[in-house]
């Protein structure tokens, strides 16, 4: 029986932490690239996180939509 319940808690804290990455990603500003490159940034692709932020500028640190 507390294997039973372990493994649920377990699946319900794995589903949360699913659910709120996209929240968590769709939070962070977004800018078109040119609109970086025109306050004097440049776009520069993040392999960690596997997007395109702007660097530089106005705009350092936000990512990249199209």
């Amino acid at each position: 029986m507390r294997t039973r319940m372990l493994a649920f808690t377990a699946a319900l804290v794995l589903a949360a932490l699913g659910a709120a990455v996209p929240v968590a990603q769709s939070a962070v500003p977004a800018v078109p690239g040119p609109t970086c490159e025109s306050t004097k940034g440049t776009v520069e692709y993040d392999s960690v996180t596997g997007q395109y932020v702007c660097e530089g500028g106005k705009h350092d640190g936000e990512r990249i939509t199209s």
